[in-house]
């Protein structure tokens, strides 16, 4: 274990996390959605999935910073309350936008879950912690099997300190300056060297499965480091992503599930 982290379950490096739950449009069934984390539930996958804040202070499952992608309305995530995002229906489905409690809810503790802080700096700095004493007030009361990450590394280190006993780790890629023009240049060279690793206290990382030959994950592999990848979308990716990573976050077809 890592000096000052929470070891991470072996839940977490065992059963496949079906990204933002198992969803299906062909099904009805949207991204970060309650049918979603069923679905993943009942047959077997951990979930992972993404944190917003409303306007109001509630923790929302959702992953984009705007509505308009998947509700088909213009504005952001942060201008509405946790009750006006709850009317708002995902992709013109019957599912609505739901709170972390309601998702745990969901879940029950019966898969693990991967919960992504999404950065509410836009630019990896520092944090007003509303996010993060959000999801920990809900988080402290929950039995399950639950991580948290984050690409900010001022999420995680806050997350240490309010949920010391919650596995944490850092969500990781190359950060290439073209999929990421908000971060000024040295902040992306900065978390592509994963350097805070040890500041912020974390426990795992979860690593672009794209970007895995990266130096620095192998660094922290040799050194005991659970090293999670996403998003893998077939067979052949897994097969690939598998030589390094220990476990999997995957969209768009159906891994192996462990015996239980």
């Amino acid at each position: 274990m890592r000096r000052g982290s929470k070891p991470l379950p072996g839940s977490f490096l065992e059963t496949p996390l079906a990204h933002r739950g198992l969803h299906d449009m062909g099904s009805a069934v949207p991204e970060n959605s309650r049918g979603a984390f069923r679905r993943a539930a009942a047959a077997g996958f951990g979930i992972e999935c993404d944190l917003q804040l409303s306007a109001d202070g509630v923790a929302m499952v959702f992953h984009d910073a705007t509505l308009d992608r998947l509700c088909g309305r213009q504005g952001p995530v942060h201008d509405l309350t946790a009750r006006e995002l709850g009317d708002l229906p995902l992709f013109g489905s019957s599912d609505h936008i739901p709170t972390l409690a309601e998702a745990l809810e969901v879940v029950d503790g019966r898969v693990p879950i991967l919960i992504e802080l999404k950065d509410q700096s836009d630019g990896a700095g520092t944090t007003d912690r509303r996010l993060e004493e959000a999801a920990a007030s809900v988080l402290r009361d929950y039995d399950g099997p639950v991580a948290v990450m984050s690409f900010n590394p001022a999420q995680v280190a806050t997350m240490a300190e309010l949920l010391p006993d919650v596995p944490r780790g850092l969500t990781t890629c190359g950060f290439v300056p073209s999929h990421w023009p908000m971060l000024a240049e040295h902040v992306a060279t900065h978390l592509r060297g994963i350097a805070d690793f040890d500041a912020v206290r974390a426990g795992f990382v979860s690593h672009d499965w794209t970007d895995l030959g990266n130096p620095r994950i192998a660094e922290l592999k040799y050194a005991g480091v659970p090293v999670l990848t996403w998003t893998v979308r077939s067979p052949q990716e897994e097969a690939e992503a598998r030589r390094i990573a220990d476990n999997v976050t995957f969209e768009g077809y159906l891994p192996p599930v462990p015996a239980r």
